[in-house]
């Protein structure tokens, strides 16, 4: 009814579950002090990250104000960490295109240069299908992206070049990056896990 995403979804789901679980009680019969106790064991015992600690506690927010109805603020209860601002790391061109090299995978090489070169996330771009690559315009279409957005990002002539090859090459179908089950796009577990049967990165100095 919130319109969250599956992901968000189980994400909650698994916080919540993991919040029971530390204190070994129903997560309805906990309280306020239980709140703060769970807080530094994640903080001080855990050691998460501020990320981590965030997404904890939005899923607690929401538990405990939505689902439970409780007459209590969760914010002031659950304040959010501080994250720290730190500038990315930016790759050179050459840096860029070192990597790749190391990529010998034909459709893992297609997925990671697809993501840096139209900035794409790795979830919005194993679910292109090739009716999504608009050579005519020059833009690929995402559909149902970050927040359940459609966009459309600008496709160079390089990227172009490198997906008509792999499709001359492997001829996807339904989606452009299929995966072990047929019908189904290759999941991100997919594509982190090494591959048994080749070698993703073969011998590459300096990676």
């Amino acid at each position: 009814m919130r319109n969250f995403s599956l992901n968000t979804q189980l994400s909650y789901l698994r916080q919540v579950s993991l919040f029971a679980r530390y204190f070994g009680k129903a997560p309805d019969l906990l309280g306020r002090e239980d709140i703060r106790t769970y807080q530094v064991y994640l903080a001080n015992e855990k050691k998460l990250a501020p990320n981590s600690i965030h997404i904890a506690i939005s899923a607690l927010r929401f538990f405990f104000s939505v689902t439970l109805e409780r007459d209590w603020l969760p914010a002031e209860v659950l304040p959010l960490p501080k994250k720290p601002q730190k500038l990315p790391v930016i790759l050179s061109p050459d840096e860029v295109q070192h990597f790749l090299g190391c990529v010998a995978d034909l459709k893992h090489h297609a997925i990671l240069t697809t993501c840096y070169a139209a900035g794409l996330r790795i979830s919005e771009a194993v679910q292109l299908k090739p009716t999504d690559i608009d050579s005519r315009r020059m833009v690929v279409r995402v559909e149902q992206g970050k927040g359940q957005k459609d966009r459309y990002v600008m496709l160079s002539p390089k990227l172009l070049e490198i997906l008509r090859n792999y499709w001359r090459m492997r001829r996807p179908e339904a989606w452009l990056f299929p995966g072990d089950r047929t019908g189904h796009p290759i999941s991100r577990m997919q594509l982190g896990k090494p591959a048994q049967k080749r070698t993703i990165f073969p011998a590459c100095p300096n990676r």
